[in-house]
């Protein structure tokens, strides 16, 4: 049963059996095998079928959702039994919003160098696909916004306050400045992530408040390209202050933005579960000793 609820989430994930298929190893029609064999035993057809896959039916919504919550549990109970007899072993698969990869090492490292039988996966992903990817069982943690928008339910833990940064070229008349207004901001070239990051959204929103309408002349879900981008001379851009440390002194200049000083809460989010499975727990607590010593 449990194989086959765990095919049943992949092909929800995947839509589409092929896909469903490869990405748990296994062929087509194994799968679509063990998922009629699930339908046999529950009494209810869980997939409208045609020549493709065409979506869950609304008992093959309920489904999925205990399916998620069974495999959820028996995965906790793997990974405790497992770390009764070696310790914490296993990958742990940590979504991090692009704005907060240049902190993650200070939380993986400390993590690892206490259970060096962990392997970790770092994937870069916007808030709203690390909370999907945790629904779904994708993804074991994340790293997010905690004060933004609505988190559902999750367990949270601060790391640090995201302050923000005018970057912009060393040839550009404001960088000279001690700090710059978010109404100024907004009546230069500008860079900025895509509108699918919740960065942006910030961004727009304190552009907003200052009466300023939000112009970018470039968008990207890159932070790498954003400073590409500046250190040309063309374009300037808002990105968080640990970021900005990270290029400072190498063709840009990072200047703080104020009226106002605007902050937002970054942590680490998990499945509200009662226990925690041991990995998680001892993320969790990992990341209460980061946010404590910040």
């Amino acid at each position: 049963m449990i194989d086959k609820l765990e095919m049943f989430i992949a092909l929800a994930n995947e839509r589409h059996f092929g896909r469903a298929a490869e990405a748990i190893g296994v062929t087509q029609p194994s799968l679509s095998s063990a998922i009629r064999q699930l339908e046999d035993q529950l009494g209810v057809q869980l997939v409208y079928r045609g020549s493709r896959f065409q979506g869950l039916t609304p008992e093959g919504q309920r489904v999925l959702d205990w399916a998620r919550r069974i495999v959820g549990d028996i995965r906790a109970l793997k990974d405790e039994m497992r770390s009764v007899h070696s310790g914490l072993s296993g990958n742990l698969r940590i979504g991090v919003i692009p704005t907060a990869l240049p902190m993650i090492a200070d939380l993986t490292a400390p993590f690892t160098a206490r259970h060096p039988n962990m392997r970790v996966t770092i994937l870069s992903r916007t808030s709203a696909e690390i909370l999907d990817g945790i629904d779904t069982l994708e993804l074991d943690a994340g790293i997010t916004y905690l004060d933004n928008e609505p988190l559902g339910r999750v367990t949270q833990t601060p790391l640090y306050t995201e302050f923000y940064r005018f970057l912009c070229a060393p040839g550009s008349p404001h960088a000279g400045r001690d700090h710059i207004t978010w109404h100024e901001v907004s009546s230069v070239p500008l860079c900025l992530l895509t509108a699918d990051m919740q960065n942006r959204r910030i961004v727009n929103q304190h552009l907003a408040e200052a009466g300023a309408r939000v112009q970018a002349m470039v968008e990207s879900n890159s932070t790498i390209a954003l400073v590409s981008h500046v250190r040309s001379g063309l374009w300037s851009s808002v990105v968080p202050m640990k970021l900005a440390a990270m290029f400072t002194g190498q063709g840009v200049v990072a200047i703080p933005i104020v009226e106002p000083e605007a902050e937002h809460l970054v942590g680490l989010v998990t499945a509200r579960r009662d226990p925690q499975t041991p990995v998680l727990q001892a993320l969790i607590e990992a990341a209460a000793r980061l946010g404590r010593a910040r």
